[in-house]
């Protein structure tokens, strides 16, 4: 029994060795063939040992076939691998010892197999070429290009495959199969929208000329002449009362300058006004004459024009209105006349009235009544609020005269206003006047007018701030000029009336607090600063209070 095992022990040490060398000697096989060392192989098939040469081969053609991307097997009429490059195991994720001698048919899946039994038989008669699915290690399927052409080797004919992965084309081919898609829905959805916003856009055309249509009807039914003009100020559009007006035609009107339209007279601050608007964005407006096309005359209109601006804030046009104010003016200028008139005649009785008070209020002879002297008091007061009246009156009518003449002289206007200041503090004894205006500051100036205009921003100070009697008078130099300004925290004003506060007969009135007055004391104020060179304005915040100034020359 222990011979029988020794015998067998011996036997399978034999037969392990003998396996060990055939092994050895494929590997070696293997490797030749590769490096080019040998040009032909043995294969054990059922009819022995067949013995295949490369009819062909060299070093160099092997070396490229080892070194090329694609995989290369070469077949015998049996479908058996007789050679494969690296690259070919490597697709299938198989050593290549384990590749070579296999049947080829091991690597095709079921879903491709009718196809390549197909492809191989014609391939043996002709060279072809196919797309093909080929399954590798795990089961995986790789999509290739299989080339197929007969190779001549001393043994006969074999077949040759040339085996091009296409996994990375393919998944390109998917992608920009996906990217298609997506492309085709987004043409689609910009089609979508493309069409809708066709729609939005008939519509809003339909829309914009029914607006249009409408601007026209009113500009043409309007008694007013209108026009609108482009951002640069070249106009675009006149209504029909314009052209009725002047008598031009659409060729003319966009060609004829102002001048030939304007008085000539007013034509210099019409074009300065409007320059200055086109400019700064602010509202134009300006009076003139404008020449009736009919008969030659020349009539006052009004003219103003606003900016139209877009979302972004730029000015996209802008719209403007010529109206007639002849008759306005005519009957202001009676007005004026009556108002001249009506002060003058006033004026005489006035004197005297205060004249009789004044001999009632110094009369000796006899103790008057203290009832009596309060009368003549109040008496004395309410005159000098007439007597102001009946002087603004009068220097209205002067200033529409063009009669508001004054003589000039050198001023120091930090004395001037320490003394406006204290006169004020005797008529305003509820006030906290904060003078501030200690810098020695000379100007050519009127010392009675310039008392005028700060003794009216003073009275409009207490006037307008019920509650905080604090008022702020200061000066400040600024560049060749010197503001002069007084501040106080009353009712305060708001746009609108900031833009014509110091029109003649305008007054501020809110609801919560009315004040008296005509309304000409900023207006005769704004005309005495005009006449000194200087400029007049006003800051203001409502609920927080105001402040007006006037700036004068320094000498």
């Amino acid at each position: 029994m222990e011979q029988e095992k020794d015998t067998y022990y011996k036997d399978l040490l034999s037969e392990n060795e003998e396996l060990r060398m055939q092994l050895e000697e494929a590997n070696d096989t293997i490797h030749a063939i590769r490096t080019g060392q040998v040009d032909a192989f043995v294969v054990e098939s059922d009819g022995g040992h067949q013995l295949y040469t490369l009819k062909t081969a060299d070093q160099t053609y092997r070396v490229f076939i080892e070194k090329m991307n694609e995989g290369a097997v070469t077949l015998n009429r049996d479908g058996l691998i007789l050679y494969s490059n690296s690259r070919f195991a490597s697709m299938m994720g198989m050593p290549l010892e384990k590749v070579l001698g296999l049947s080829f048919d091991k690597f095709i899946p079921k879903l491709s197999r009718k196809k390549f039994n197909k492809l191989i038989a014609n391939s043996w008669e002709e060279d072809c070429k196919e797309e093909i699915i080929l399954q590798g290690k795990n089961d995986s399927l790789i999509p290739c290009l299989l080339s197929c052409n007969t190779l001549e080797m001393d043994e006969g004919i074999a077949l040759s495959l040339i085996l091009t992965d296409l996994t990375i084309l393919k998944e390109a081919e998917q992608q920009l199969k996906q990217k298609n898609e997506e492309l085709q829905a987004a043409q689609n959805a910009t089609k979508k929208l493309n069409d809708k916003l066709e729609d939005t856009v008939r519509e809003r055309k339909s829309e914009l000329f029914i607006s249009r249509e409408h601007f026209r009807l009113l500009a043409n039914n309007i008694p007013q002449m209108t026009w609108t003009s482009l951002p640069d100020g070249e106009a675009n559009f006149y209504n029909q009362q314009w052209y009725d007006y002047t008598r031009l035609g659409n060729f003319q009107t966009k060609e004829l300058a102002l001048k030939e339209i304007v008085h000539p007279d007013d034509l210099a601050i019409t074009m300065e006004k409007y320059k200055a608007a086109l400019a700064s964005g602010n509202v134009f407006e300006v009076e003139n004459h404008y020449r009736n096309g009919a008969d030659g005359s020349y009539r006052w209109h009004l003219n103003r024009a606003i900016p139209l601006h877009n979302d972004d804030g730029k000015i996209i046009l802008w719209v403007g209105t010529a109206t007639d104010i002849e008759d306005q003016r005519k009957a202001m200028e009676k007005k004026d006349e009556f108002i001249g008139i009506a002060s003058h005649e006033l004026k005489t009785p006035l004197t005297s009235l205060k004249g009789y008070l004044q001999l009632l209020a110094s009369y000796k002879k006899d103790e008057l009544p203290p009832s009596i002297k309060t009368y003549v008091e109040k008496a004395n007061s309410s005159m000098n609020k007439l007597q102001r009246l009946v002087n603004d009156l009068l220097d209205v009518s002067k200033i529409q005269a063009g009669r508001l003449e004054y003589k000039l002289g050198k001023i120091n206007l930090a004395l001037l206003i320490a003394s406006w200041v204290e006169n004020a503090e005797h008529i305003y004894p509820n006030s906290n006047f904060h003078n501030q205006a200690n810098d020695d500051f000379w100007i050519d100036g009127n010392a009675e007018r310039l008392e005028q205009v700060l003794m009216n921003l003073i009275n409009n100070a207490v006037k307008y701030s019920p509650d905080n009697k604090n008022i702020i008078i200061k000066t400040l130099r600024q560049g060749d000029k010197v503001r002069v300004s007084v501040t106080d925290f009353g009712i305060g004003l708001s746009g609108e009336q900031i833009e014509r506060i110091f029109e003649r007969f305008y007054r501020v009135e809110d609801k919560k607090f009315m004040a008296g007055g005509l309304g000409m004391g900023l207006y005769i104020s704004a005309e005495i600063i005009n006449a000194h060179n200087g400029k007049i304005g006003v800051e203001s915040t409502p609920g927080k209070g105001s402040t007006f100034y006037f700036d004068l020359p320094l000498i």
